[in-house]
């Protein structure tokens, strides 16, 4: 523990944003580029290096905190990124996309502001691309096995990873024409670029990694053929199902899933398109769902110029500060403004859509809802609070129910799924099909990307167990494993 009284010397400071008026007229990160490194040695001082660290059990991962913490203190950029990869195959994602369980469970945090632990670690991971310290590690060997994984998202990617280095040769499948999932397509460029991502990528070719786009599984190939041309096989399709909203009117033109909408803004970033074929420009917008998506649909609306932005919530909105049944060191629902909120728009919570409006040519143009409250733990309509609000253009961000079933990968392989829709595994991550091992989101159901990667590196070492016989490879969380909730 580099200064004992840090946490009493030093307050919370967080990373410094552009201003509005600047960063909705483009489409980098909002934050102040190099603001964090001034004061981060400072910020990472105020861990306490508790006798317990409790941040270690609100982060999957298991990511060694209070370490890399003292060596960001000592400002030795070089240890901390060492102890940062020991745990994490992309501090860089979690640093930037995250939502931080691991500063819920902060002991500072009981009665003061927790250790602003994401943003120390996104300048570890920054300083170290900047000097050069993060190099490809090609395995000393090759084992002569071969692993097909079947997607790029976080969980695919770190597995992958994993098991390149462990030896095996791995060739990664995604049926979109750039990898990265939905940290490619599903995050806005605002909220992490995606220069991130293709250094990744290149670190990954380095170490012998194959990459080949465009090729889904289940539609292009034959799951079985797939697996007899592999020793093994891993499933990191993701939960890319979008919930939907089954009301009068949704059949109307200008009603969209988040994961239609978002794509399309991000590849007029990578310059497919001049312009995205569905645009906020000029309308009044309404984004259904209060989530992380939906906050990204809304910071997407504002730099296309929407007339206006409205973000609808079923639930009630929550409070600012934990609720009595969300102690310390759970992750609790509190009200957060992000990013996209402070740039404008309206919130409105406890609201109901009941159907959609549409003009002559079927176009639609408003949306009608009514509030909507909890009675006895049922969801229940408040009488004469019904009322409509213009739209034309609607993006339904209500979350994932599942894996894809359409492309025929799930029925190919005969995979068995468990009570909720998901893939079912052993504790070693593998299906009811012998060589073929299910990680993240398509086992798991929608979780966080500090989920999917700890679920990549422990899929990725049941395996290497399989190939080989035994693993040193770390498996952080076993597949039961759950966020730390009450």
């Amino acid at each position: 523990m580099a200064d004992p009284k840090g946490f009493l010397n030093h307050g919370r400071e967080v990373a410094k944003t552009r201003p509005v008026g600047e960063r909705v007229r483009d489409w980098n990160e909002v934050y102040v580029p190099g603001s964090l490194l001034p004061i981060i040695s400072k910020q990472a001082s105020r861990c306490m290096d508790c006798g317990i660290p409790f941040c270690h059990n609100g982060c999957p991962l298991g990511n060694l905190i209070p370490e890399w913490n003292d060596y960001a203190y000592r400002e030795d950029w070089q240890a901390a990124q060492e102890r940062l990869h020991a745990t994490n195959n992309f501090p860089e994602f979690t640093g930037r996309l995250c939502p931080a369980p691991c500063e819920s469970a902060c002991v500072l945090g009981i009665n003061q502001p927790a250790v602003t632990i994401k943003n120390v670690e996104v300048s570890i991971i920054d300083k170290a691309w900047e000097t050069g310290d993060v190099a490809p590690q090609a395995p000393e060997r090759l084992s002569g096995k071969t692993v097909a994984v079947i997607g790029s998202g976080p969980a695919g990617l770190a597995a992958a990873q994993q098991l390149t280095r462990a030896g095996h040769t791995v060739a990664v499948y995604e049926r979109a024409d750039r990898i990265g999932g939905l940290l490619r397509y599903g995050i806005p460029e605002f909220k992490m670029e995606k220069r991130h991502i293709n250094r990744r990528i290149e670190q990954m070719r380095a170490e012998g990694t194959k990459f080949r786009t465009g090729v889904e599984i289940g539609r292009d190939i034959d799951a079985m053929k797939l697996r007899k041309r592999y020793d093994a096989v891993v499933i990191a399709a993701g939960a890319t199902i979008s919930r939907d909203l089954p009301v009068p009117g949704r059949d109307l033109n200008g009603i969209h899933f988040a994961m239609e909408y978002l794509p399309l803004a991000n590849k007029v970033q990578e310059g497919d398109f001049v312009a995205p074929p569905i645009t906020a420009e000029g309308k009044h917008v309404v984004v259904i769902g209060g989530g992380d998506t939906g906050a990204d649909c809304v910071g997407t609306a504002h730099r296309q110029g929407a007339a206006s932005v409205t973000q609808l919530e079923i639930m009630p909105k929550p409070g600012e500060d934990r609720a009595p049944h969300q102690p310390w060191p759970t992750f609790p629902m509190l009200y957060k403004v992000t990013s996209a909120h402070e740039e404008g728009g309206e919130r409105v919570y406890s609201v109901s859509t009941t159907h959609f409006e549409g003009d002559e040519d079927g176009n639609v143009q408003l949306l009608h809802l009514v509030e909507v409250e909890f009675i006895d733990g049922k969801l229940t309509q408040k009488p004469g609070t019904e009322r409509k609000i213009p739209a034309q253009l609607v993006t339904l961000a209500m979350g994932f129910t599942g894996t894809d079933r359409e492309n025929g990968l799930v029925d190919q392989f005969a995979l068995e799924l468990d009570e909720r829709g998901n893939i079912a595994r052993d504790a070693d991550f593998q299906t009811n099909v012998p060589g073929v091992f299910v990680a993240g989101d398509a086992g798991r159901g929608q979780s966080l990307i500090v989920w999917a990667i700890a679920e990549g590196r422990s899929a990725a070492r049941g395996v290497d167990r399989f190939l080989t016989g035994a693993s040193d490879l770390p498996a952080p969380i076993r597949p039961t494993d759950r966020a730390l909730t009450v």
